[in-house]
């Protein structure tokens, strides 16, 4: 958590709390917004999964923390791994609490529910806090000196849920040492989908209406272009023939995609043997297509045929519901179209989900045996998007999941790779070392040949890197005993192993001979 000070952007109430010790005082009972307690910071170190900076302002009495973000936004953590936005600003988040001092109870209310059930909500919560303390005349003494005006609980309500609303994906907090994402305390979410497909859906609906400018720039613009036929996944129309034929035949320009599967899978699906000249001309623009779009009928094939081709297709990858795609799927066009935090937190939600439950990684086959492939795929996600700390995350557990001493191994020097690259230094040297004592104790023979292919040669190379990162941050003796570690297995490897990673040797060991 950064230390800054912004709240004096555009918070009239808060500086007229901080100079006011009987306002403060209110503010801090009955409404549980106590100045006092910022000096005590939160119940743990945290941090905001999009690296911005965060202030504490206040505390309450539960535990929960008043943090006030960069753009002045107010976010609310409670102790018990939930958080959510408050309001734009101090001034708005007073607003919401002084007006509604039982917001906790409301947290679940949306304007959607209607103004009786607001209503209801709200007399019977303010009527229980009476029961053991004052709340009008201090709320009509505080509202007026902090200049807030009178307010329904409707419109209250409806402030509340527009500024929980706003939570992810800008104002996700993390829990700063294990890296676990705290919970919406608002409403939920939308589906990942939802946002990422958005863009797509207008441009579907431009092709449809045969707007000829959209026909060419969303088929020349690669982003565009599989959005719209992700958009055309989930919103079949049999007027689409056309469209979906101009978008296949531009999507080869991206050679083997999922969304040329899926435009193949689209047109096939129509059964319109006039449409298999396209098919295979598509299949053979390079080799990947060819082994893509294999088992394609040949060009003499029924209508049947060609339909039946499409829909295993169709089954196996594709679908008709969203919610049905691997939340890759979404993360990836997210960050294509620049939504950076919109992928971040879905792909540190899932990595939560499979910390907490790491039966979710079960193979449906073997109920014994873990599919830890999620796991090294969200690492490299995590390590794309230039978020050390998740990558690491996730490579560590990966790694602590491996079973073959060849997997152990690998895993274990993607491991160290990170760690070196995130200034990790002492957790890399000692990967380095686990990793060298499975490769001098296997116990199994998975390992048995690991000296004459690439692994050897990366393991070696990832040695001599450490080494030359441990002399560049002064540290001799270390860098010294890493290019020892190093020099031995450059000595194990074959010929052809080791003929690759001998300049890289020479120039770390004059490099560590220099710091020495």
């Amino acid at each position: 958590m950064v230390a800054v000070t912004f709240c004096d952007m555009t918070d009239r109430a808060l500086r007229l709390l901080q100079q006011n010790p009987h306002l403060a005082e209110l503010a801090a009972f009955p409404f549980n917004f106590d100045l006092a307690r910022a000096a005590h910071g939160h119940v743990e170190e945290v941090r905001l999964a999009s690296g911005g900076p965060l202030e504490v302002v206040a505390g309450d009495d539960t535990g929960g923390t008043y943090f006030v973000c960069a753009d002045g936004s107010v976010l609310y953590a409670d102790s018990e791994g939930g958080a959510g936005v408050l309001g734009s600003g101090v001034d708005m988040a007073l607003d919401i609490m002084t007006g509604l001092p039982g917001w906790h109870d409301c947290l679940g209310l949306s304007p959607q529910d209607g103004e009786e059930k607001i209503l209801a909500c709200v007399v019977e919560t303010e009527q229980e806090m009476r029961e053991y303390h004052g709340i009008d005349d201090e709320r009509a003494e505080l509202r007026a000196a902090l200049g807030f005006p009178e307010r329904s609980a409707v419109e209250l309500v409806g402030m509340l849920h527009a500024a929980l609303s706003r939570t992810e994906p800008d104002f996700v907090l993390l829990n700063a040492e294990e890296g676990c994402a705290y919970e919406l305390i608002g409403p939920p979410a939308p589906a990942l989908w939802v946002p990422v497909l958005a863009a797509g859906r207008t441009d579907l609906a431009l092709l449809r209406a045969g707007d000829g400018t959209a026909w060419e720039e969303v088929a020349e613009d690669p982003v565009r272009r599989r959005l719209a036929l992700r958009a055309a996944q989930f919103d079949r129309s049999d007027g689409d023939s056309d469209l979906l034929r101009h978008l296949l035949r531009h999507e080869t320009r991206s050679s083997m995609t999922d969304e040329l599967r899926l435009a193949a899978a689209l047109v096939g699906l129509r059964g319109d043997t006039g449409d298999l000249p396209l098919l295979h001309e598509v299949r053979e623009t390079d080799f990947d297509t060819a082994c893509g779009l294999g088992g394609m009928p040949e060009p003499d094939a029924g209508a049947d045929e060609l339909r039946q081709w499409a829909q295993d297709l169709d089954d196996s990858m594709f679908g008709t519901d969203p919610a049905d795609e691997p939340v890759s799927t979404w993360t990836d066009l997210a960050r294509d179209q620049g939504m950076t935090e919109l992928a971040r937190v879905a792909l540190i939600r899932d990595l939560d989900e499979i910390v907490m439950d790491q039966s979710r990684l079960r193979r449906p086959d073997a109920p014994r045996g873990l599919a830890t492939a999620p796991l090294s795929a969200l690492a490299r996600d995590f390590e794309e998007l230039g978020d050390h700390t998740q990558a690491l995350r996730a490579q560590r557990l990966y790694a602590a999941l491996q079973e073959t001493a060849w997997d152990r191994v690998s895993a274990r020097l993607d491991l160290t790779r990170l760690e070196r690259a995130a200034g990790q230094l002492p957790q890399a040297v000692e990967t380095s070392a686990t990793l060298r004592d499975v490769l001098a104790a296997p116990g199994d023979d998975s390992l048995r040949h690991w000296q004459g292919v690439n692994l050897g040669r990366f393991i070696a190379e990832e040695h001599y890197r450490l080494a030359d990162a441990l002399a560049d941050a002064g540290l001799p003796e270390e860098a010294g005993a890493l290019l020892a570690a190093a020099d031995a297995i450059l000595g194990e490897l074959s010929g052809n192993a080791a003929k690759g990673v001998r300049e890289l040797a020479e120039e770390t060991a004059a490099r560590v001979r220099k710091v020495s």
